[in-house]
Formats: structure tokens, sequence, C-alpha cells
């Protein structure tokens, strides 16, 4: 189970993800408070400027205040099942020289 980081310490299982939406026509609000009305509304931005909506399978719309670039980028990232860090390496000890009498 692979988690999409929505920010502020927020995830949503990322295989229930139908579409990330920008938040910049009146249509998308219409629908945000549409899904409020309904009681399918989360709100994931800890009182930060709503930038993206992300809509989930069940029908529940997630705003957040991570632009929808970012969230499909880690999305993506998720898909190809790769790490965004780099895998470090593993530390190499250096051989033990004899003691010198």
């Amino acid at each position: 189970m692979e988690l999409l980081n929505l920010g502020f310490d927020n995830a949503v299982v990322a295989a229930r993800v139908i579409s990330i939406i920008a938040v910049n026509s009146t249509p998308v609000r219409r629908m945000i408070e549409t899904a409020e009305n309904a009681g399918r509304l989360i709100d994931a931005t800890h009182g930060k400027k709503v930038k993206s909506v992300v809509i989930t399978d069940s029908g529940h719309y997630i705003i957040s205040a991570i632009q929808p670039e970012t969230l499909a980028a880690r999305a993506e990232v998720l898909k190809q099942g790769q790490e965004k860090k780099p895998a470090k390496e593993p530390v190499k000890e250096k051989p033990k020289e004899p003691d010198k009498k």
C-alpha cells in the first residue's frame, strides 16, 4: 500500500486516487462546495490556501495546499515504483592494516 503525501502529514492511498485537479476555476470551486454539502469533503490544508483537489474512487474530495503539479509528480514516482531519494550506498570499511611493532 503506497501513500501519496498531500502535505502537512496527510496522505491518501495512491491506488484510490482518480484525479488531481487545480483549483483555479469556478466550476471546480462549485464541485468543492457540492462535496462539502454532501459530507464528502476532506480538508488537508491546515488553514492554508487551497491549491488542488484530489478526487478518490469513493467520491471523496480532498483539498490540499500543495500545487497539483507537485502531487502529480509524487503520484508518478509512486506509480513507477521508485523512491524520490536516491538509495544510500553502503559504507565501505577500510581493510584493517596489520599492527606494526
